[in-house]
């Protein structure tokens, strides 16, 4: 379900509850293009376990090929100030 922002503005948040119990999620759109997804909490805390799932999963991938290094925390704070900064 898309609503506008003018919707949104319009009606108040309180907008999100009766359309949140109709839809998973709702698209707010600005001047015609979809911008911000609004779900409801238990939604979101599924999409968030699961994504954690997923970076652990890879990690654990990339452990299994070799793929890390071993440094300090100072080490690996002076690494991400050069990504940082290139």
């Amino acid at each position: 379900m898309t609503i506008s922002a003018n919707e949104v503005k319009k009606r108040g948040v309180s907008v999100f509850e009766k359309l949140l119990s109709k839809f998973d999620e709702l698209v707010i759109s600005v001047r015609g293009k979809e911008k911000y997804v609004v779900l409801n909490i238990e939604r979101y805390r599924e999409f968030r376990a699961k994504e954690l799932d997923i970076a652990y999963m890879e990690a654990m991938q990339d452990i299994e090929k070799g793929d890390y290094k071993v440094q300090s925390a100072k080490e690996h704070i002076d690494d991400l100030k050069k990504m940082l900064a290139e």
